[in-house]
Order: structure tokens, then C-alpha cells, then sequence
């Protein structure tokens, strides 16, 4: 556990608690000003707990003016006049949707506490004509220009995705809500929104197409997530005792945070940042753990993957997607990719500018094994816990030279397979195969490929080189005799270590290996 007696501020989505009970806060305040001041209506959409609250919060302590909480900030030196503006800030993160008046109720309870200050007279209207109200009376009263402020806009869409009839209640409630904010411009000073992903399709945004989106604009790359520079400048004493804790060196520690936590990118040549929930937990456990994956499971992002046959092989290894495919946000099955991509489980890895196509993939260790796990008991009948038992045993029998015990274990692991469609047998065997080698990665040398050309799967161990063919219509003797066709060996011959070729045949029928030859 941690022990420097630095308080860091794990779950504290509050500006001023930050600030007035001491915890470490990685300074933000010079975009939250450069925004603040070169525009009004603003879009940001992020993965869940990467600070898109603390910003909101931020902005919500500027706008009154509270000078004090910003003391030896960046903001200090940029600020000259602090002006006291009315703020509304809608949070609909802190509720289950699951049928319409879930909705109304959220909106009810933020335009009572509003109407005690700014008058009821409109209390009996329909919510979006009680909210224009108080934004237009707001400016009236105070004499200042309103600055409203909506933390996870999106929050009951996404947990609609899969109903379509409570989709439709949320988006026609959401729509003229949210129209309000065109409808209110000269009463409004600032506009912020933020959530997970951006819905025109669905009419939420059709009013509001005023509104800058940021999301993807290098300038604003690092708005959210704590950058290398600022991980080094803001965490010294926690990066040292991390490294005491687990025998590495600082540098060593700094590596191993980046591997697991760093690689997010929302610009092809923005700035990097790591997920600052999974740094800020590993510093208080002072243990390189799976923080932000275990926080929620991505079941609807897996339900799109399989209601669209999308090949799971070509989103481990990397995906390319067309930059419109951004730009229109679908959250549907014939392309889940963006929708993936925005919940925080894959990231900008390049941009081919000619073509207009981003290159995907996962950001780092953290999410890669977290998805990959996720995903096994959806393609298996494998659990969470034989999943690790049969990781680990798949790992020691292997650097063991346990051939044929491993061969065992993975017909094991194969049994009861589950599958839908005989027509997609194949595909199926071939994402189980690539899960288990990909998920043998984390801790060993194992690599599967799909590509003609290269072998089905190599693994290497300190004293073994293991060299996979999987044949689901041909023999194990095929299978072997392609590897020696194919020269898969041939890298390995003069390395020292034994090479073990395996030749797997699979049977349709018995939905499982049927024999193996080790050559």
C-alpha cells in the first residue's frame, strides 16, 4: 500500500474537494481557460473515468468565480477579471435507465433545485420549456451570461442500445432538451458537454450542430488523461516508492507504467496520454494492476461485435476504419468499430491521410489482455477462473516440453464448443485459437497469425520453440507437412533451443481437436 502520505484523489470527480482537502491535482486549468475564453458551445467525448467530470467541475468553479481554489494554478497568471456566472450542471451518470421515466425523473430533480432559485412559474411545462426558462431568468437575475454544464450526456442512450423503443423514448426527451441550448444562445455564456460517444443518427445533435466537437482535435489531444511529461513532473515520489515496492528500478517502473497504462491517442499526432484511473490506483496500491478494465464490463460492445461477424483476428492485430466513420458516430452492428474505439478499448495508432483511414488498436497491455479475457466466456464455455487455471498450465506445460499434455489441455479447453451457425464453425475455432495464443502473450513469447505465409501460432519459451498448424478440413499429417513446406522453422534452426513442430487436425463433426502429431 501506499505510504508517502500524498493524497491522491481516486474517485474525486470535484474540483473543490481537490483543492480544499489536499489532494494531488495534475494541473489542467490552462485549456480549461483557453477554452473558456475562445469559444461557447463545446463537445468533448472521452472514455469513462478519464476525468471528463473533474473538467466539468473545473469549468464550474471558474465560472463562479471562485479565485481561491485556483491558487498557484496556471489559470492565476492567465486570469485578470473572475466574474460570477449562474451554472447549471446536469450529471446523468449517477443513474440506471431502464424504462422512460428514469429519464424524466433525472431532468425533474435538477430543474426543481434550479426553479427554487430562479422561479417555478414554469414548473407545470414540459421539461425542455421549464429549462429554457430558468436559462433565460438566470441571465435576467444575475445579469450574466448562464453557463450550463452536461456530464455524460449520452448515459441513457448507451444503456438503451440493445431496446430500441426505450432508444426512441430517450432520444426524443434528449433532442428537445438538449435543443434548448440553440434556442438560449444570447443568454448563454459557455456550453459544455461531454459523454462517451455522439449520436446525429439518432436526432439527439440534429439542433445542435453549432456545437465545436473536440474530440478528436490535436490541440486538445491531452485535455483528459495525464501525459509522460506529467507523470514524470506530478508523480516522482509515487513512481519511486512503486518501484521500491517491486524490486525495479525507476526506469524500469516508468516502462512497465507505460506498457500498461500509456498509448491513448484522439489525434494521429496528438499527445499520448496514460488512463489516469489505472495510474492514480497503481500509485495508491503500488501494484501494476487491471484498474480501469475491471470497472465495467463492455457487454454491449461484444453483443455489436458478434451481431455484426466481425472477425475478432482483425481487431486484435489492428484495424483500419474511414475518418467518416468518426464523423457520423454510429453506435450500430454493421460497424461497431467507432463506437469501440470511443468507449476507450482501442485507440489511434496512425492516420493514412491519403486514404482518409485511421489505423486502430488496442492502447496498451491493460486493455488488451482485460478485452481479450472478457471476451473468452462469449466464444467458450470456459469461466473467469478455469480461464486462469488454464492459462497458467497452458504456459508451464509448454516451457516444460509437455507436448502432449498441453495438446490434452487444449482439447479440454475446447470442449462443449459453442457455436450458432455451421457455416461459421471455422471462424469460430479460428478466434478461440487466437484468443488462448494471444492470451499466452502476457506472460510468454506466443504470437498467432492469419496471414498465409507465416505459421498458425509460435510460441517461445527459454529452452522450447513451438511451431502450430491447425487444419479444420485437412489431416494432422498436412498440417506438419506444410510446416516443413513453408520454411516455418527456418528462423529458429540456429537459435540452440528445441523446436517442436505440431500439427493439430480439428474434427467438425466432434466440434474439437481430434488428433495431433508433434514432428
Amino acid at each position: 500500500m501506499k505510504t508517502s502520505g500524498r493524497k491522491l484523489p481516486i474517485g474525486i470527480q470535484t474540483f473543490s474537494d481537490i483543492r480544499e482537502q489536499g489532494y494531488l491535482y495534475v494541473d489542467k486549468t490552462a485549456w480549461v481557460w483557453t477554452i473558456a475564453n475562445e469559444g461557447k458551445p463545446y463537445f468533448l467525448s472521452r472514455p469513462r473515468r478519464f476525468g471528463k467530470s473533474l473538467l466539468l467541475s473545473t469549468f464550474e468553479a471558474y465560472f463562479e468565480g471562485r479565485k481561491e481554489l485556483f491558487e498557484g494554478l496556471a489559470i492565476e497568471q492567465l486570469e485578470e477579471k473572475w466574474e460570477k456566472h449562474p451554472v447549471l450542471h446536469l450529471d446523468l451518470n449517477a443513474r440506471k435507465y431502464e424504462q422512460p421515466e428514469d429519464l424524466i425523473a433525472m431532468l425533474n430533480q435538477y430543474l426543481e433545485k434550479w426553479e427554487a432559485v430562479y422561479g417555478n412559474e414554469k414548473q407545470d411545462r414540459a421539461a425542455e420549456e421549464r429549462f429554457e426558462y430558468i436559462i433565460q431568468r438566470a441571465c435576467e437575475q444575475t445579469g450574466k451570461g448562464v453557463v450550463v454544464l452536461v456530464d455524460e450526456y449520452d448515459k441513457p442512450l448507451l444503456q438503451a442500445l440493445q431496446n430500441e423503443e426505450l432508444l426512441e423514448a430517450y432520444r426524443n426527451t434528449l433532442k428537445a432538451f438538449y435543443g434548448v441550448l440553440k434556442s438560449c444562445d444570447r443568454y448563454l455564456r459557455f456550453a459544455f458537454l461531454t459523454g462517451v460517444t455522439k449520436f446525429p443518427q439518432v436526432s439527439v445533435f440534429s439542433d445542435l450542430n453549432q456545437l465545436n466537437d473536440i474530440s478528436m482535435s490535436r490541440r486538445y489531444a491531452s485535455v483528459c488523461g495525464i501525459t509522460k511529461e506529467e507523470l514524470l513532473a506530478n508523480f516522482a515520489p509515487e513512481l519511486e516508492e512503486l518501484a521500491e515496492e517491486n524490486d525495479l528500478t525507476v526506469e524500469e517502473a516508468i516502462d512497465t507504467m507505460t506498457a500498461r497504462y500509456d498509448g491513448y491517442r484522439f489525434h494521429p499526432k496528438g499527445e499520448g496520454v496514460f488512463n489516469p484511473f489505472s495510474v492514480l490506483n497503481a500509485f495508491d496500491k503500488n501494484e501494476f494492476g487491471s484498474y480501469w478494465f475491471q470497472t465495467g464490463t463492455p457487454t454491449f460492445l461484444v453483443k455489436l461485435l458478434k451481431d455484426s461477424d466481425y472477425d475478432l483476428r482483425t481487431l486484435m492485430d489492428g484495424v483500419e476504419t474511414s475518418a467518416s466513420a468518426f464523423t457520423e458516430y454510429r453506435a450500430e452492428a454493421s460497424n461497431p468499430i467507432p463506437l469501440i474505439y470511443q468507449s476507450g478499448y482501442l485507440t489511434i495508432k496512425n492516420f493514412d491521410k491519403r486514404f482518409s483511414m485511421y489505423i486502430l488498436g488496442f492502447p496498451n497491455d491493460e486493455v488488451r489482455y482485460g478485452f481479450l479475457n472478457f471476451l473468452v466466456p462469449f466464444y467458450t464455455k470456459v469461466t473467469d477462473d478455469e480461464r486462469n487455471f488454464y492459462i497458467g498450465k497452458f504456459i508451464n506445460e509448454l516451457e516444460s516440453g509437455k507436448t502432449d499434455a498441453f495438446m490434452q489441455r487444449f482439447e479440454a479447453f475446447f470442449a462443449d464448443f459453442p457455436y450458432e451457425l455451421n457455416d461459421k464453425t471455422e471462424r469460430h475455432y479460428q478466434v478461440i485459437i487466437y484468443l488462448v495464443f494471444k492470451l499466452m502473450g502476457q506472460f510468454t513469447q506466443a504470437e498467432v497469425h492469419s496471414a498465409k505465409g507465416r505459421a498458425d501460432a509460435i510460441v517461445q519459451t527459454p529452452d522450447y520453440v513451438y511451431i502450430f498448424e491447425f487444419k479444420l478440413n485437412g489431416t494432422a499429417e498436412e498440417a506438419l507437412l506444410q510446416i516443413e513446406e513453408k520454411g516455418y522453422a527456418e528462423p529458429f534452426k540456429t537459435d540452440g533451443r528445441t523446436l517442436v513442430k505440431v500439427g493439430v487436425e480439428f474434427s467438425a463433426e466432434e466440434r474439437n481437436i481430434k488428433r495431433w502429431l508433434v514432428g
